[in-house]
């Protein structure tokens, strides 16, 4: 089962999916900004993806400019935040049984599948 976090209004979000589209794969698809992950679940996601909560934060998103640039939080306090702003977490997400990558770019994707 591959599952994929995904933002329709995100081109490497559809690229993403599209891949595995391509691929024969029809992915279980999380509208996280629709359905935002709790933090037990991107606890869970961290884990497969092998990276801590401060890796996968869009620093480009204007609410991370403007609140959280420049200031320090622990990796718990980072998960709150992104569940409370799941804008600022990166896009696409893919997971498969105990491992997960970030789909950008959509290569990236071919290593979890291999």
């Amino acid at each position: 089962m591959v599952k994929i976090y995904h933002n329709p209004r995100c081109k490497k979000s559809r690229a993403g999916l599209q891949y595995l589209q391509e691929k024969g794969i029809d992915p279980e698809v999380v509208e996280y900004l629709k359905n935002p992950v709790d933090e037990k679940e991107l606890k869970d996601i961290l884990v497969k993806l092998n990276k801590k909560p401060q890796d996968i934060i869009r620093t480009q998103e204007a609410v991370y400019k403007s609140e959280f640039k420049g200031r320090e939080f622990t990796e718990d306090e980072w998960v709150k935040i992104l569940t409370e702003y799941p804008k600022l977490i990166q896009r696409p997400i893919v997971v498969k049984g105990y491992k997960a990558v970030i789909g950008d770019p959509v290569d990236q994707i071919e290593s979890l599948l291999t």
